[in-house]
């Protein structure tokens, strides 16, 4: 591998559909900085798990956020090793046929050494930066997080040493002969959208009005 890219490796190689693979760094850190989620895998008492959880990446570290009794989490801290699948859903791709129908996607499957954060200044920074991976500028408007929801967290540092990009877009790829039949093929975009803000009732919140923080009127605005 060259010092730009995180593949192709013994894990990550891809063989089907090889033309869409990128293994370039900033191509995957794009895809893991976009996504909202991951799902982490392990085997636990000898079958395999899955499980979707929050992560944040810190160069070539990616954090993943769980509770301290999760089996999954725990496999994954016991071996010392991890394997996370990130995928982003961009539309769909309409083709001729059902056959060469698909959906447009970004993904990306990545290994590393997986170790427990257990300093606890390192943990309560790490934690942070969960907070403005989920909404950017957020860390800032919250009370800081108690030692005892600290305790109740867990957080897993991996390495990422090895990982690989899909990129599925673009027109169809229908054979010569079906483009001459009259069907309609093409592609559907996707996004996610945030709706308006419903605002909580409880407590100071149903004594007055409280302004929407910067950081969702700004999610709001890039939208």
């Amino acid at each position: 591998m060259s010092g730009d890219a995180l593949g192709p490796g013994p894990h990550t190689r891809v063989r089907r559909l090889a033309t869409k693979a990128q293994y370039e760094s900033d191509v995957i850190f794009d895809i893991i900085d976009e996504a909202r989620l991951c799902h982490v895998s392990a085997i636990v008492r000898g079958s395999a798990m899955v499980i979707p959880t929050l992560h944040a990446r810190e160069g070539r570290t990616l954090y993943l956020h769980g509770s301290p009794s999760n089996v999954v989490m725990k496999s994954v801290v016991e071996r010392g090793e991890a394997c996370v699948s990130i995928t982003l859903y961009d539309g769909l791709r309409l083709a001729r046929s059902g056959f060469e129908s698909s959906i447009a996607y970004r993904s990306v499957v990545l290994f590393g050494a997986a170790n427990l954060v257990a300093d606890d200044d390192e943990k309560a920074r790490v934690l942070e930066m969960f907070v403005d991976a989920v909404l950017p500028g957020r860390a800032r408007e919250v009370r800081p997080m108690t030692d005892s929801e600290r305790r109740l967290t867990l957080v897993v540092a991996v390495t990422i040493d090895e990982a690989s990009a899909k990129l599925s877009s673009g027109p169809t790829d229908d054979p010569y002969d079906d483009q001459e039949l009259a069907i309609w093929s093409g592609t559907v975009p996707a996004r996610v959208v945030f709706g308006a803000p419903v605002p909580d009732t409880n407590g100071a919140m149903a004594k007055g009005d409280i302004a929407l923080p910067e950081s969702v009127t700004r999610l709001l605005d890039l939208q």
